[in-house]
């Protein structure tokens, strides 16, 4: 199969898209399609940038069954191995058209406090400025952040970095119509946190993942770290990331709103501050079940 973009943009998220497949397909050569290559166009006019991938039929409408995607999904985390031993992608990697922040680092905190800043800045230069959210995203970044996953590398504890989809949701999965397995694609790679993944599972623009067996069937397979009384709490600060990235690429849209209010939430929590909102239960989709309808093919 050939996925063409345009523009130096195009350039990187077809790499990203690449060598993340590269290395999932390593592991795993049954769970993503086979990557052939990745170049640039020669001819002459608009700068034109080629993935290449082998052609697989899928089924993209269908739920995946969810005692086989969880355990792959699990397997492909716990066998992946960090050549650097540290958090982040030797080449910039997208959320759609959002580019990942994705420098080394030792630190979880760090890495992923930097990867919520650069998708919040993104946020800002598309939907403009929104003093009580740049006043919370600072509070998440700085105190939050450093409270909640920090406490996953402290006192004796360690969380090892894994291969990570990155955009996993169900725009980016398939059953293959031949064989009847389930089928991954479109990456946006990073080694994280293993439970980072499961952020995307959360937002609004999931569906069939949102249901809670998918979450109760991975963590059977990859228990939640500890402290484990706090999983829901990452879980929601890690959707977070999913939010912004999306109201980024699509101006305009409510999930801008649902990120605020859980970073409201977040702050309330572990880090109170005056001059914003109190979180609202009713703007919080994981007790409304509120959803939106994707109909672009980039999350």
């Amino acid at each position: 199969m050939a996925t063409v973009a345009y523009g130096e943009h195009g350039g990187i998220m077809l790499k990203g898209e690449f060598e993340s497949s590269k290395e999932i397909y390593k592991l795993m050569p049954g769970f993503i399609p086979e990557p052939f290559g990745y170049g640039r166009y020669k001819a002459k006019g608009t700068v034109t940038y080629f993935y290449l991938s082998e052609f697989v039929d899928m089924d993209v409408t269908s739920a995946p069954e969810p005692v086989e995607f969880t355990s792959k999904l699990a397997k492909l985390h716990k066998t992946s191995h960090s050549p650097t031993g540290k958090f982040g992608f030797h080449v910039t990697t997208c959320d759609g058209k959002m580019a990942h922040t994705v420098e080394w680092e030792e630190s979880w905190a760090v890495f992923f406090r930097k990867l919520l800043i650069g998708v919040c800045k993104l946020d800002l230069e598309t939907n403009g400025p929104w003093p009580e959210l740049e006043r919370a995203t600072e509070q998440v970044a700085t105190k939050v952040v450093p409270r909640l996953l920090g406490a996953l590398q402290a006192e004796g504890r360690q969380i090892k970095p894994c291969i990570i989809h990155g955009d996993l949701w169900e725009g980016n999965l398939g059953i293959n119509a031949e064989t009847g397995d389930v089928l991954i694609y479109d990456a946006g790679s990073y080694y994280a946190h293993n439970e980072m993944e499961l952020g995307h599972w959360r937002a609004e623009f999931s569906s069939h993942l949102r249901s809670r067996i998918y979450t109760r069937r991975y963590l059977r397979n990859y228990p939640a770290a500890e402290p484990v009384e706090e999983f829901d709490d990452r879980n929601r600060l890690y959707s977070i990331k999913s939010s912004i990235n999306y109201s980024a690429g699509h101006p305009g849209n409510v999930m801008r709103q649902t990120a605020y209010n859980n970073m409201c939430y977040l702050c309330e929590k572990y880090a109170p501050i005056d001059g914003i909102d109190e979180y609202d239960p009713q703007k919080d989709p994981s007790i409304t079940g509120a959803r939106i309808i994707v109909h672009e093919g980039l999350v």
